[in-house]
């Protein structure tokens, strides 16, 4: 009788200390989710997808899109590009009509860029960062550049740095509209 009453305590016992462990609301008291849902023990991602050391600008958003739709090929853009935090900005004009570059543009690689902009309209348009996403922390310099203007008629205003992987990644996927790899690109 003693050790069925032990085994009962001790099961007991074991239940509860899951239950402790188990992630939730914290609160001790039961879930209030269906028995076949869900719930994430993950922090819940900052309102504007940024890293604590990130400042937030009007788009700054890490990753860029990867729509494969064509687009029209047209394209206003204003790009500026410090090499440094002491260096002069480096600025460029890239004016696309049809996919080609129009005679007042002055870019370095304006022909790819507008190439670029035709085959994905959405490339300069960046997403919020998700709050799981993993980025390794390699530096790739200083360099920092902003995209502003309009795409297909669309007004885009994204910012570029290479503080770390995801970063870096995003400045290599659009290297052609901002007409510099960039060191660590």
């Amino acid at each position: 009788m003693r050790l069925r009453i032990v085994r009962y305590v001790l099961a007991v016992l074991a239940v509860a200390g899951l239950a402790a462990c188990t992630p939730g609301t914290g609160s001790g008291s039961p879930s209030s989710s269906a028995p076949g849902s869900s719930t994430s023990s993950t922090p819940s991602p900052s309102p504007t997808g940024l890293l604590p050391d990130e400042t937030e600008s009007p788009s700054t958003k890490p990753t860029p899109s990867f729509t494969t739709t064509p687009g029209r090929g047209e394209a206003e853009l204003s790009i500026i590009v410090k090499p440094s935090t002491t260096a002069a900005a480096e600025s460029y004009t890239l004016v696309c009509t049809d996919g080609v570059p129009a005679a007042e543009s002055h870019h370095p690689t304006a022909a790819a860029g507008c190439a670029a902009l035709k085959k994905n309209p959405a490339l300069l348009t960046r997403t919020p960062r998700p709050g799981d996403q993993v980025c390794d922390q390699r530096y790739g310099g200083p360099q920092t550049a902003t995209v502003t203007g309009a795409v297909d008629g669309v007004g885009v205003e994204s910012s570029y740095k290479l503080t770390d992987g995801c970063e870096i990644a995003a400045w290599a996927a659009v290297a052609d509209i901002l007409g510099s790899s960039g060191a660590g690109a």
